[in-house]
C-alpha cells in the first residue's frame, strides 16, 4: 500500500492533480501495482480526506492556540513505538506539522495497523499528510524525511 501512495506522491504535485479515481485505478495497473494493494491505498487516502475534514472541522483554531503537551496512551505508544513517537514530537517542535496535523498522522499511522511503526512508514504518512493539505516541506525538512537509515551507517550528532 504505501508503495502506491509514495509512487501518487512523487507523481503528482498536488491531490487534484490526480486523475479520477477510474483513471488512477487503471493507471496505477498499468505501472503494475495489484489491485489490492491500489484498493487499500485509495481507501486509506479517502480516509484520509475524511480525518482532516472532521480534525479541521472539530478544532479549527487548535493549531493556533495549543501549547499543551500530547501525553500518548499506552494503546498509542505500543503500535507507533518510541521512535516514531519521538519523529512526531521532532516534527512538531520544527514547525513541520502542527497539533491538528499531528493528531492526523496518528491517526493514520494506527490506522495503517503496523506495530510498532517503523519510521520509513510514518515519514510516508507525514508527507501523505502534508500532500493531502497542499503543503510541503522545506528543503531541509525534505531531505529529513527521505534520509534511509541503511545508506548512512554513521549516526548523526545534534550539534
Amino acid at each position: 500500500m504505501f508503495d502506491v501512495l509514495v509512487y501518487l506522491y512523487e507523481t503528482y504535485y498536488r491531490p487534484d492533480a490526480c486523475p479520477d479515481p477510474e483513471a488512477l485505478v487503471k493507471k496505477l495497473s498499468a505501472v503494475g501495482f495489484e489491485e489490492e494493494e491500489i484498493s487499500k491505498a485509495l481507501g486509506w487516502l479517502t480516509d484520509l480526506a475524511v480525518t482532516t475534514n472532521e480534525f479541521s472541522d472539530l478544532f479549527p483554531q487548535q493549531a493556533a492556540f495549543s501549547f499543551g503537551t500530547r501525553i500518548y496512551v499506552d494503546c498509542e505508544l505500543d503500535q507507533l513505538g518510541t521512535a516514531a513517537v519521538g519523529f512526531i514530537q521532532f516534527l512538531e517542535s520544527a514547525k513541520v506539522i502542527n497539533p491538528i496535523q499531528r493528531e492526523i498522522v496518528i491517526e493514520r499511522a494506527l490506522a495503517a495497523g503496523e506495530s510498532p511503526m517503523s519510521l520509513d512508514t510514518l515519514k510516508v504518512i507525514v508527507l501523505m499528510v502534508l500532500w493531502s493539505q497542499g503543503k510541503e516541506p522545506d528543503s531541509l525538512m525534505f531531505d529529513e524525511l527521505f534520509i534511509d537509515e541503511d545508506d548512512d551507517p554513521q549516526p548523526r550528532l545534534l550539534h
